[in-house]
C-alpha cells in the first residue's frame, strides 16, 4: 500500500544522514542502481511486497544483490528498513529520495516524448531551448518514444505540459467535426 509520508520521511532522514557524512553524491548513486533494479524486476518488487517472505530473508536477497555495489550507509539504511519492516517501501523511498536530490541541487528534470526515438543533438537543442526560455541552468531529460504520436513532440517539466504532437491536432480537427463548427457558420 502506498505511503508516500512515510517514503518521504525516511527520504529526508537518508539524506540528512548523507549530508552530515558528506556522501549525498555517494549515496545518490545507490539510490539510482536500486531504482534501475526495482524498474528492472518486477520479481525483485514482488519479492520486497510479500507477506509470505520474512524480513531477515528479504534482507538476505537485498544483500545478496547489491553486495559491493552499494555504500555502507545504504547498506545499514536497507538493514534498517528490513528491521522496521518497511522494505515494501523502498521503491518510493528510492522516488522520494531522487526528488529530494533534486530539488536540493536545483536540477529539474524534463520529459520529452516523441515519436521516434532523437539523437543527442536534438536532446542537447531541447535542454538550450528550455534553458533559454525559463533560466534554468540545471536540466536532465528524459526521453521515450510513444510512436501513437505520430510526429511532433510532447515536453513536460515542472507540471508544464507543451503537447506539439500530430496526434493532439488531428484529435483537435476531430472535435471540430464532432462539434459541427463549419456548418454553424455557414447558415
Amino acid at each position: 500500500m502506498p505511503n508516500p509520508r512515510l517514503a518521504e520521511r525516511y527520504a529526508k532522514s537518508l539524506i540528512d544522514l548523507s549530508t552530515q557524512l558528506q556522501q549525498l553524491d555517494v549515496v545518490h548513486d545507490d539510490m539510482l542502481l536500486l531504482q534501475s533494479i526495482c524498474n528492472k524486476s518486477r520479481e525483485f518488487v514482488l519479492m520486497l511486497n510479500s507477506p509470505i517472505i520474512k524480513a531477515d530473508k528479504k534482507h538476505k536477497i537485498l544483500y545478496a544483490v547489491t553486495e559491493g555495489k552499494i555504500s555502507n550507509i545504504t547498506q545499514t539504511f536497507i538493514k534498517l528498513l528490513c528491521n522496521k519492516n518497511r522494505e515494501s517501501n523502498l521503491p518510493e523511498i528510492i522516488t522520494s529520495f531522487l526528488q529530494q536530490f533534486n530539488k536540493i541541487k536545483g536540477i529539474h528534470i524534463a520529459k520529452l516524448t516523441t515519436a521516434t526515438s532523437v539523437s543527442d543533438a536534438i536532446k542537447n537543442s531541447f535542454i538550450q531551448k528550455i534553458q533559454t526560455a525559463s533560466s534554468i541552468k540545471n536540466i536532465v531529460l528524459e526521453t521515450s518514444v510513444n510512436e501513437k504520436l505520430i510526429g511532433g513532440f510532447v515536453l513536460e517539466m515542472d507540471g508544464k505540459l507543451v503537447d506539439a504532437s500530430v496526434l493532439r491536432d488531428l484529435n483537435d480537427v476531430k472535435k471540430q467535426f464532432a462539434n459541427n463548427d463549419y456548418i454553424h457558420k455557414l447558415r
